[in-house]
């Protein structure tokens, strides 16, 4: 499956999933003085970015350390899209902050891992990076705009959550969770193809 710009910014977005977790991030926030709080988001966006960034550039080495292939990275990134994607369109009890309860200023975990930078988002930028290295300059685009809209979202998190309601929340995060099950289909069908011509 071949990435635009436009296409990875979009991926980027809907596997971060600023607005649906919004609530998550409002409660991790609870115990945090309100003065605090756009400092403490811009933190943590910034570290999460750079999580990222990290993962991004390290991952041809890091492919080449642990002898895997961009078919199996295909494949593995699309499976876990679709757990993501599944828990997006039914979502059970427990999320990305677990099941501790967050006490005092949050750092790093939750917010910034695995809130923002995730699993799904790791393994998605390793494999944008890795499947197209030349193109490296768009996919630091594409970040830098999906962390900016993570960001703007959560500076208006309680705003956005008052104005939406708890309801519209949740179908938007269902709805990205469709479209977000259908690319990592996508994922899964071209790495398995991308290996079956091997031996072809």
């Amino acid at each position: 499956m071949e990435s635009t710009f436009v296409s990875a910014t979009i991926l980027l977005i809907l596997i971060t999933d600023p607005l649906g977790n919004i609530p998550l991030f409002i409660a991790a926030l609870k115990q945090v003085k309100p003065e605090r709080r756009r400092l403490v988001v811009y933190r943590e966006c910034l570290i999460a970015f750079c999580v990222l960034l990290a993962f991004m550039f390290g991952g041809q080495t890091f492919l080449k350390v642990m002898h895997l292939t961009d078919e199996s990275l295909s494949v593995a990134g699309g499976v876990i899209l679709f757990l993501i994607a599944i828990k997006m369109i039914f979502p059970g009890e427990g999320g990305a902050l677990g099941s501790d309860k967050v006490s005092g200023e949050p750092f790093i975990v939750p917010i910034a891992i695995p809130l923002i930078a995730g699993p799904s988002a790791m393994a998605t930028v390793l494999l944008m990076a890795t499947r197209e290295p030349e193109r490296m300059l768009e996919w630091v685009g594409a970040l830098t705009i999906t962390m900016l809209v993570t960001t703007i979202v959560f500076l208006f998190s309680t705003r956005l959550q008052k104005l939406l309601g708890e309801q519209a929340i949740t179908a938007l995060e269902r709805l990205m969770g469709l479209v977000l099950a259908a690319i990592s289909i996508e994922m899964l069908l071209g790495g398995i193809a991308a290996y079956i011509r091997q031996f072809s």
